[in-house]
């Protein structure tokens, strides 16, 4: 099988940090890579080795069949990069911005302005085209920010943390414009903090902590690997809350927690549910909801790494994130 992003034994030293120590992964054409882990893991330094920007130590990177160091001009030519923040200029209008970055390319004047009207259009941004992007939302920076990522028409995105900072509806915007570009062939690699965006959008899913994968599959094989199910519990009296979680714990032999008013605990076990009420039961713990329903992939990310996904912290690299950002135009 051709794959558009390929990594075999990818490895990247900064002083003491040793931030990749040999990463395999592979993204299918037309797919959507979800690379996930804990902060310092080593998803932006990843990001940034596919994008050209900074260089492997050992291993190599092909980007559509071409090496990211021996090749990166042919690389470059085909890819386009979001970062966690939006690179467009705030000063400029949204057309403006778009007619840069084309005309940096090295459109004409005509196919610039073509192309920046096509994707204000694409993103829903027509009606403020012509408004300074200091005056835009946060979800319609982002969307910006993706459509000039685009001007170049890129075969290969690198989405790292593109909805970062963004409310629930500007999130689901973003969704929506990456879905799309997807539909037309696009394949994209994509980090991010928030794990039901990698379940919902991601077709595989590479997890990596301390700069190694840990795990790898579809959302749903990763949710079978770890327990396919989940036991919740709501004890009438919020009261008894503690007590319901210390008798899950016992039954379920760790690897509970409290959620909000509720008691969670992976299923490994048949006979989990059955041992659960009876201890609740001898207890004198009124329930108010006891069920069973499939894991969700933050489950799956607090089993293999021992905790929460959290907001990304900067990783350790000899790059400057100016840098970083000048790709999506270069």
């Amino acid at each position: 099988m051709t794959y558009a992003i390929q990594a075999e034994g990818l490895a990247k030293r900064f002083k003491d940090t040793q931030a990749l120590a040999g990463v395999d992964l592979a993204a299918r054409a037309g797919t959507v890579l979800g690379l996930l882990g804990p902060n310092g893991a080593g998803k932006t330094t990843a990001v940034r080795i596919f994008a050209t920007l900074i260089q492997p130590d050992a291993g190599r990177a092909l980007v559509a069949g071409h090496d990211v160091v021996k090749e990166a001009g042919a690389v470059r030519s085909l890819v386009g990069l979001t970062g966690q923040y939006a690179a467009v200029d705030e000063n400029l209008t949204g057309t403006e911005n778009l007619l840069l970055i084309g005309r940096l390319l090295g459109l004409s004047r005509r196919a610039a302005h073509a192309r920046a009207d096509e994707l204000l259009e694409r993103f829903q941004l027509t009606d403020a085209a012509g408004r300074a992007v200091k005056t835009f939302s946060g979800g319609m920076r982002r969307r910006l920010d993706l459509a000039a990522s685009l001007v170049g028409r890129p075969r290969i995105l690198f989405l790292d943390e593109p909805t970062t900072g963004l409310d629930p509806h500007s999130r689901g915007e973003v969704w929506d414009m990456l879905r799309g570009l997807v539909a037309d062939g696009a394949t994209a690699l994509l980090t991010t903090q928030y794990l039901n965006e990698a379940d919902v959008l991601a077709d595989d899913i590479v997890v990596i902590d301390k700069g190694r994968v840990i795990a790898d599959g579809t959302p749903d094989e990763l949710k079978s690997q770890v327990g396919g199910q989940v036991l919740e519990l709501r004890p009438v009296n919020s009261a008894d809350l503690v007590t319901a979680h210390e008798l899950v714990t016992e039954a379920a032999g760790g690897l509970t927690r409290i959620e909000g008013e509720s008691v969670t605990a992976p299923v490994k076990d048949p006979e989990l549910m059955p041992a659960v009420v009876r201890r609740l039961d001898r207890a004198g713990i009124a329930v108010g909801e006891l069920t069973l329903r499939r894991s969700s992939l933050d489950e799956v990310f607090l089993t293999l790494t021992g905790h929460r996904a959290e907001p990304e912290a900067p990783e350790e690299t000899d790059v400057d994130e100016s840098e970083f950002e000048k790709v999506s135009s270069a």
